[in-house]
């Protein structure tokens, strides 16, 4: 018996909500996007899609999970603590603020040179829950303002809007962020009578442009930070798993705890475990005199959401890094040197099929990140959802559009192009296809 016929068995109809009676953020487009991004490749299966950012799975080995957990427990074992002590800790739900900090906080100053004490860390579910813990606490009410660099990471403005805050957008130039422009748009707030209080961005290869802030630029940044009493939200997945010597992270450079750190190991070892953290060394006080650390404050918002993140997943990623010294470096050397290569092909191929002489002609171009996951591509034409189901569906290739990633509009010529979840061979046809498909669409336009 269906629905309907029970109804009509029952005499009651089945209930029905009104969108309009939900929360506001479930009509907004920016909370379908993570949908989008995460389904798109399998409503084409048989195109090639630069759509998704996920990990490449051929570095993936099922039974390393088994064997992370069992390093893990031994390594508990070796710290002296007794087999009720190690069923506690994979079976109970543990401390809001996490299991693994002190492992973490190891790894931290192996590969980050962040120096930080376990108790200013929170172990979330994915960097995702670290960005909410964090609006939560920080953004107090709509007279508080959060500023994204624009384009921005769609999980950001996403979680911004689930809280009822409207992000304040400042745009990167073609060679990133400028912090001068940050020091305007906060002025701007500043007169409207609102109190500038965090800045959201992602300094190393950002997704979704592939920009990334040059150290001179970070300095000054901290600096502006300091100078506007302003809190930077760093979130910087990408920087472990792209080639070469990298930039030091904000935190890094932080001398006056200005920089929350939104931390992710989605990308350095797996993204099934949906472990994340928080670095937030920041004190807090109250009016009776006491302080804390605000990782305390994050924890006790942690424990009405999710209560604790999976003592198995933690388990996993413990095991991981203690299984490599507690570093990630030397581990992840194939996996940048994979990702470098992918981003290398495809922008060589890009040149090959779009040449300068087309590019010259029509205005077609692309930026060339030094490493991550994302590059960004410039054509004369609307990139919008009718021209990527034009491109599934007539050419077999599938893209994103910049304009998910800008908080109030912009990007409608520009594409994203994830190059991280293909063979080399799926590269080459991949841009072919995405070529031809633009050639189709110039004529129109130039």
């Amino acid at each position: 018996m269906n629905t309907a016929q029970e109804a009509s068995a029952t005499g009651r109809a089945p209930t029905a909500l009104r969108r309009q009676d939900l929360h506001g953020s479930l009509s907004d487009p920016q909370l379908d996007t993570m949908n989008f991004l995460n389904e798109v490749t399998a409503r084409y299966p048989h195109a090639i899609s630069f759509a998704p950012g996920r990990p490449f799975d051929g570095f993936f080995d099922v039974e390393q999970i088994f064997t992370s957990i069992r390093r893990y427990l031994e390594h508990l074992h070796s710290q002296g603590h007794s087999a009720a002590q190690i069923k506690d800790a994979v079976f109970q739900y543990g401390p809001a603020g996490g299991r693994i900090r002190e492992v973490v906080a190891e790894w931290l100053r192996r590969d980050e040179d962040i120096d930080v004490p376990p108790e200013a860390l929170v172990i979330t579910v994915g960097a995702q829950e670290a960005m909410i813990l964090t609006l939560r606490a920080l953004i107090r009410d709509r007279r508080d303002a959060l500023f994204v660099a624009s384009p921005c990471y769609v999980g950001i403005t996403g979680a911004a809007r689930l809280l009822d805050i409207d992000p304040v957008p400042v745009a990167e130039r073609e060679d990133g962020l400028h912090p001068d422009d940050l020091a305007r748009a906060v002025r701007a707030e500043l007169d409207r009578g609102r109190r500038p209080r965090a800045f959201y961005v992602v300094p190393d290869h950002t997704n979704p442009s592939g920009a990334t802030m040059p150290l001179a630029a970070r300095h000054a940044l901290l600096d502006l930070a300091n100078e506007l009493e302003l809190l930077v939200l760093e979130d910087s997945p990408y920087r472990l798993v792209s080639p070469g010597r990298q930039l030091p992270t904000l935190k890094a450079l932080d001398r006056r705890s200005r920089v929350v750190h939104l931390g992710s190991f989605s990308k350095t070892l797996f993204p099934g475990a949906r472990v994340g953290f928080a670095i937030a060394d920041q004190q807090v006080s109250d009016d009776a005199g006491g302080t804390g650390l605000l990782a305390h404050e994050l924890g006790k918002i942690k424990s009405m959401i999710t209560v604790n993140t999976s003592p198995l997943s933690q388990a996993a990623v413990a095991g991981m890094l203690l299984a490599t010294g507690g570093t990630t470096v030397g581990a992840n050397t194939g996996t940048s040197a994979h990702y470098g290569a992918a981003m290398t092909r495809t922008l060589d191929r890009l040149d090959e099929r779009l040449p300068a002489g087309f590019r010259l002609h029509t205005g077609v171009r692309w930026n060339r990140p030094t490493g991550g996951f994302f590059l960004s591509v410039t054509v004369p034409f609307a990139a919008n959802n009718a021209a990527l189901a034009r491109s599934a569906e007539e050419h077999g290739v599938i893209w994103t559009p910049m304009s998910y990633f800008y908080p109030t509009g912009g990007g409608e010529h520009g594409i994203r192009l994830s190059i991280s979840f293909l063979t080399p061979e799926q590269i080459d046809e991949g841009v072919a296809r995405l070529a031809r498909f633009i050639a189709a669409e110039v004529p129109a336009v130039v």
